[in-house]
């Protein structure tokens, strides 16, 4: 599990490399600036937890948020080189709803302000069996990233790594067991692991849409009515 650092700590380490870079080539004249292991540097970096730090501006609410990843690209130009930032931000309230941003700057905390508030607009909800964990298991996929989700009993914990974790912690998921298979890529894993939560169901839609009690639904498993109504009873969502 990743240490959760300060955003400030991390911005400032991110963007040290490329601003060396621009002075070393306009000394250089020729715009060469050691581009090379560079420009990746950003990867993997910055991921970090801002609970509560002053809420959500819009609702009042206080909301989880993760820098997921960072890519810094360059453009060759007269004089020297010109940057560019691109972040990748998740964003939840830790009780069922969670969202997922990226924005465009030249400067790293203008692109993780645009990606933030992207991720804002675009949270969806997505039932918790016991408030810890999913109703069932799930599958999406995303061009070439393929994941599985599961549930998981108590005291699992999350299994998960990258981009899926950050997903899973600002959800507010405290168990669940997931599998990524294919690409890599931070923006497809994301999009796959959204496509498996939009899916996921739980017992009370099911039975609204069925026109059934949700006591009917569980009692079918070879449980016993009293265990049924129990169990219906317990969910909350």
């Amino acid at each position: 599990m990743a240490d959760e650092t300060n955003i400030e700590a991390e911005v400032a380490v991110v963007e040290a490399a490329p601003e060396g870079e621009q002075r070393e080539a306009r000394g250089r004249g020729r715009g060469r600036g050691g581009d090379r292991g560079g420009d990746r540097g950003g990867r993997g970096r910055g991921r970090d937890d801002r609970r509560g730090r002053g809420g959500d501006e819009d609702g009042g609410e206080e909301l989880i948020e993760k820098l997921v990843h960072i890519n810094r690209v360059s453009k060759t130009v007269k004089g020297g080189k010109r940057f560019g930032f691109a972040a990748l931000v998740v964003v939840g309230d830790g009780k069922g709803r969670v969202g997922f941003g990226h924005g465009k700057a030249r400067e790293v905390p203008e692109a993780i302000t645009k990606a933030t508030a992207s991720a804002k607009k675009k949270m969806v909800r997505v039932p918790l069996k016991e408030g810890r964990t999913l109703h069932h298991d799930g599958k999406g996929r995303f061009g070439a990233g393929k994941v599985n989700v599961r549930s998981a009993p108590a005291g699992t914990g999350i299994i998960a790594g990258g981009p899926m974790r950050a997903v899973f912690e600002s959800l507010g998921v405290a168990d669940v067991v997931t599998k990524s298979v294919g690409t890599s890529n931070p923006y497809n894993m994301i999009r796959a692991t959204f496509d498996a939560l939009v899916s996921q169901t739980s017992p009370k839609s099911v039975a609204q849409r069925r026109g059934k009690k949700v006591a009917d639904l569980l009692g079918r498993g070879g449980a016993s009515a009293a265990e049924a109504e129990a169990a219906a009873g317990a969910i909350t969502e």
